[in-house]
């Protein structure tokens, strides 16, 4: 990733969103050449020199303070996964050689056996396991089920983005929220991208994206970060049809880079009626695979 690149994208990106009325500041004239704010209006807003401003806007944020940092995010009224990713970008600014040396020989990450254990045993409710580049790495039976789509065509580790603009059954299995679903995604890899650039995989794939998607290399260009914590989805499952489902996101604190997205229907609704169809379905199937493997002859 260009880090410099990515850090003045995203500057102008969202200086250009803010209009003088929006942040406070008379408009002189009807004839202005940028569509938001002007540099110096930002220097200004944010207690810095123009000069200084736009160092920082030309993608220089080595030596930058948390507090120029903060009035800064504070003039572009940033929200608060663009803040983080603001402060994530001046954190890799100033990461030594020797730091960015670690990040790229990291190894893969790995879902240990007692998480894998907490999937199982939510017997109930799908829940799979991702890291910052959307690979499914571990799911319970459950969840399996629910992303059975994602399945067919991808190998391990199966990817949410790669099947979201990839792949023709994603329009079927989103319906109508195929448009927000697929901005927040991308609007998760551009945080991730922020948070680690030198990310290999996540180069890679956004590199495929970008090559094989126009809906991707769109949004990829709009710079929009998110945080995925809590929300709900509506999927149209091919087997048990339309859920509606809320998801929380938790954090591994002993796996960095991990969460853990638990999918569960409000009691008494279609949807959990749906969910525990969906859960004898997966049973079956899980039963007639192991009854399949059992009998194929050994080589």
């Amino acid at each position: 990733m260009d880090h410099k690149g990515e850090t003045r994208e995203f500057l102008v990106s969202r200086r250009a969103r803010i209009t003088p009325d929006q942040a406070g500041l008379p408009a002189y004239g009807g004839n202005r050449r940028v569509p938001g704010l002007r540099r110096e209006e930002v220097a200004m807003l944010a207690g810095v020199s123009v000069d200084y401003y736009t160092r920082l806007e030309r993608g220089n944020l080595s030596g930058v303070s948390e507090s120029v940092l903060e009035s800064l995010a504070q003039a572009l009224h940033l929200d608060e996964a663009e803040r983080g990713h603001l402060f994530d970008l001046a954190r890799v600014a100033n990461a030594s050689g020797a730091a960015r040396s670690r990040v790229r020989r990291a190894p893969a990450p790995t879902v240990r056996p007692s998480v894998r254990r907490v999937l199982d045993a939510m017997e109930g409710a799908p829940a799979f396991v991702r890291n910052g580049r959307l690979d499914v790495l571990a799911a319970n039976s459950l969840g399996t089920a629910l992303y059975s789509e994602m399945y067919v065509a991808q190998s391990h580790p199966v990817n949410t983005a790669r099947f979201h603009f990839l792949d023709p059954r994603a329009a079927r299995f989103w319906g109508d929220a195929w448009d927000r679903i697929a901005h927040d995604a991308v609007a998760i890899l551009r945080a991730e991208a922020g948070r680690n650039p030198y990310d290999l995989g996540l180069t890679a794939l956004v590199g495929e994206l970008s090559t094989r998607s126009e809906d991707f290399r769109r949004l990829w260009a709009a710079h929009d970060v998110k945080y995925h914590r809590t929300g709900v989805k509506v999927f149209h499952h091919p087997v048990v049809g339309r859920l509606e489902l809320t998801f929380e996101a938790f954090e591994l604190p002993a796996d960095a880079g991990l969460q853990m997205n638990v999918y569960t229907a409000a009691p008494g609704s279609p949807s959990e009626d749906a969910l525990k169809v969906l859960a004898s379905w997966a049973a079956t199937t899980d039963a007639e695979r192991t009854s399949a493997e059992a009998t194929e002859p050994r080589a």
